[in-house]
């Protein structure tokens, strides 16, 4: 059942704005189960003491980019990583990760028969923290591509002209000037807190998706995702494509 927590009129909205890993497929995990051996490589180099497990990794940086996350663990430990030595531990993360989700993701009709209604009535677009080649690949062993063409998918790694990671609203503001769209026009879907202030501050109402968070976290994310601004947060996509299928007739 829907959780409401502002006022939320999307019968002016012509495009959604669609957040990829752990909203469009359940990505996150593996993702963090293979870059972890990557991370921490480079926390062994940066003097750590331990080595964290995938879930640790999660919990400190969901929602944001490896580049991000990289340099955030380089500065806990008092250093600076930039340039090409970043660049290089990124590529090697991204390579290591996208040949991992490759081979464990699978088309889920509990996404796709409902994104395909959506597209009926939208434009669809991802916006992602993540890189360019790591979301194509996804979204076409999920069958997704078709839905998301490639000229509608943006990436904070890849798609602007410096780097950066959710929460910078960037992606989302180059996404909506690409795509000629406002917060009257477009709506954003995001799973995680990082992703929901990055939708939030680039001015687009914005719908929390639980549908791929542990059912024992699920109450906890849905708390957190309205501190962060969200109007509603939703069970499914299911339950989205009925909420946005209402509005679309209603307008």
């Amino acid at each position: 059942m829907t959780e409401w927590f502002t006022t939320l009129d999307v019968t002016t909205a012509t495009t959604l704005l669609v957040d990829a890993d752990g909203t469009l497929f359940p990505s996150e995990e593996p993702a963090y189960e293979a870059s972890s051996e990557v991370t921490n490589k480079l926390l062994a180099q940066l003097g750590a003491e331990r080595s964290y497990e995938p879930w640790e990794l999660q919990k400190m940086t969901n929602g944001k980019n490896f580049r991000a996350s990289a340099a955030e663990l380089a500065k806990t430990y008092g250093q600076q990583l930039a340039g090409a030595e970043l660049d290089r531990w990124v590529e090697q993360e991204k390579v290591v990760v996208t040949e991992h989700l490759q081979k464990v993701l699978r088309p889920d009709p509990r996404v796709l028969e409902p994104v395909r209604e959506l597209a009926g009535h939208y434009v669809l677009a991802a916006v992602t923290s993540s890189a360019a080649t790591r979301l194509d690949a996804c979204l076409q062993v999920t069958d997704l591509a078709p839905l998301f063409p490639p000229d509608r998918r943006f990436s904070a790694e890849d798609s602007l002209p410096r780097p950066t990671s959710k929460p910078d609203p960037a992606v989302y503001a180059f996404a909506g000037q690409t795509l000629e769209v406002t917060g009257r026009d477009a709506v954003a879907v995001e799973d995680s807190v990082n992703g929901a202030l990055s939708a939030v501050a680039a001015g687009y109402p914005t719908i929390g998706t639980v549908q791929f968070v542990p059912v024992d976290e699920r109450p906890a994310r849905t708390e957190a995702l309205r501190a962060a601004g969200v109007a509603a947060v939703v069970r499914d996509w299911d339950e989205l494509a009925a909420i946005m299928s209402r509005a679309s007739s209603a307008g």
